[in-house]
């Protein structure tokens, strides 16, 4: 009987062996990239630059599309194996334009890092009038996807790694309401319905897309000091959280115990190489390892049933379909 992850049945740690402070570089060691070509948005800044740096490394080429060209090209300079192309995720022209020279290339992808997004953002619509994290976070990687499914389909073996958050546990999807028309904008509970979102992609696509050699997975880095995606963040949620205290000075016993940017990236990576999940996907992942079912009423460590159920992922499927007018037939 084939297995799936429908409402968490597979969501137990696996004994990778690696831990909440592994590295990239750790959870990597040993496995050779060398022919592969990866594709990971936002490779030029925070983890997404760290993973990208790990898996050049690798010997894997790996194709960086940039919103800002010229910043991805001075943070990525010295580093070989690697392509910078220009794309803008609130843009789904721009998706398409970059999609469309990939597949031109006539490249297999083996691994698609879904890793850019934002977080802490106030109220702001693309020119389709969708909300911007639901956009950024999760549209953008469904449309992305989608444009690149033969190429994933012809690397005969790839996976898909969509970044989602710990924050999921801020809100499920609201199917009724998911760009804040008729309810009040609350950052963070768009943020949270955005990451439910990749976790439930991740599912529906992992069953979908496996009987062509394609897995998917939902990865949480970790709480992170020193990323981009605190920029627009008020000083007032940052003191909510206890990153900075009164005076607006961040709290040095909380950022020490937060990940670094390597130890950021390591689930990541792990979730895009290791081979402990040859045979599982659609799973959630954390530290380095697949997560356990968070069940319990508080923000925990682990991934929320609703966010892996079967019903709701085919449901989001349908409606980003509807959202961004693609057809995702997974054949």
């Amino acid at each position: 009987m084939e297995q799936n992850n429908h409402n968490g049945a597979l969501q137990k740690p696996l004994g990778s062996g690696f831990h909440a402070a592994s590295t990239s570089i750790e959870v990597i060691k040993g496995i050779d990239l060398t022919g592969k070509t990866a594709i990971v948005t936002g490779g030029n800044t925070g983890i997404g630059l760290e993973t990208t740096k790990t898996l050049a490394a690798a010997g894997a080429t790996v194709v960086v599309p940039a919103r800002d060209v010229d910043k991805a090209k001075k943070n990525l300079q010295g580093v070989s194996n690697v392509e910078i192309e220009e794309m803008d995720l609130i843009s789904p022209d721009s998706i398409d334009r970059f999609s469309e020279k990939f597949l031109a290339s006539g490249r297999p992808l083996h691994l698609l890092i879904n890793n850019a997004g934002i977080m802490f953002v106030p109220l702001r619509r693309d020119s389709r009038g969708l909300e911007s994290q639901l956009v950024t976070n999760y549209l953008a990687l469904f449309q992305l996807t989608a444009r690149l499914w033969s190429a994933l389909k012809n690397a005969n073996g790839a996976r898909v790694i969509n970044l989602s958050s710990q924050g999921h546990q801020f809100a499920p999807f609201n199917f009724e309401d998911p760009n804040f028309e008729n309810r009040a904008y609350e950052t963070l509970s768009a943020y949270g319905q955005s990451k439910t979102a990749v976790n439930l992609f991740s599912l529906a696509l992992d069953d979908r897309a496996k009987a062509f050699g394609v897995r998917a997975y939902a990865v949480h880095p970790g709480n992170i000091w020193g990323t981009e995606l605190t920029r627009e963040a008020p000083l007032e949620i940052l003191q909510q959280f206890g990153f900075y205290d009164d005076n607006g000075k961040p709290v040095q016993e909380v950022v020490a115990s937060l990940k670094t940017i390597p130890q950021g990236a390591a689930t990541t990576v792990w979730s895009a190489t290791s081979p402990l999940l040859n045979n599982i996907g659609g799973v959630y992942c954390e530290d380095a390892d697949v997560a356990a079912l968070a069940l319990g009423p508080e923000m925990s460590a682990g991934v929320r049933p609703y966010s892996l159920d079967e019903t709701s992922a085919k449901r989001l499927w349908k409606l980003s379909e509807e959202l961004t007018g693609i057809t995702f037939s997974v054949a």
